[in-house]
């Protein structure tokens, strides 16, 4: 952290304070600075990114070509430093009690703590390859959950939501899946759905009862 050697400044006094909470609000990752608008100066910085030092040229460029209907608060705009990392930026002119401009605020924070965390989020949530088959041909539990699951997340509601028709379709499923030949499925099978033993059963019925149109008449 620096700030300049005029500490007498009453902008320094004023503003120094808000420098510091935000620098050690998102420090180490965000440079604070404080910019003296009249003789484009730094006034004071914090957490410094690069080599600038207080008193060294601000280079803000012609105030008065700044948009008037931004209301002094600008950003957050894009800036890259020299190794490569961005910043995201944003610049606050201060104005002294007569509306004149008596300094620029300007935080510049680095995005590459953001760009690796969602780097690491991309990453794990990239699309897997396909569960290898033959490892979970006898695990009826595990085809129990695979259906279910893959109904529920189809349908975009919870298992506790599903309708009478949804618990049909998946028991159809379960059904082809030849998950009822296993002696000790069904209460799995209710236990994953959240219905009793005994509405599985009706359901079952249900399921396997003749259509009308399969009746002989």
């Amino acid at each position: 952290m620096g700030t300049a050697d005029d500490t007498t400044d009453e902008r320094l006094r004023l503003w120094t304070p808000v420098c510091q909470a935000v620098a050690l609000l998102l420090g180490p990752y965000a440079e604070v600075v404080l910019h003296d608008a009249g003789t484009d100066r730094i006034l004071g910085i914090w957490n410094p990114m690069g080599s600038r030092r207080p008193g060294d040229p601000s280079q803000l460029g012609e105030l008065d070509a700044l948009d008037p209907s931004a209301r002094d608060v600008f950003g957050p705009y894009e800036k890259l430093l020299a190794d490569g990392r961005r910043l995201s930026s944003v610049s606050a002119v201060l104005r002294d009690a007569d509306g004149g401009v008596s300094a620029v605020l300007c935080v510049n924070l680095d995005r590459t703590p953001l760009e690796q965390a969602a780097a690491v989020l991309s990453a794990f949530g990239a699309p897997t390859a396909g569960r290898p088959e033959p490892l979970f041909e006898q695990d009826w539990a595990e085809r129990i959950q695979h259906v279910v699951g893959g109904y529920v997340r189809e349908c975009g509601r919870p298992v506790e939501r599903l309708t009478r028709a949804d618990r049909l379709a998946v028991l159809e499923r379960l059904d082809e899946a030849k998950v009822f030949a296993v002696r000790r499925a069904t209460p799995v099978v209710a236990q994953a759905l959240r219905i009793s033993r005994s509405t599985l059963y009706g359901l079952l019925a249900d399921l396997r009862a003749p259509s009308t149109k399969d009746r002989t008449p």
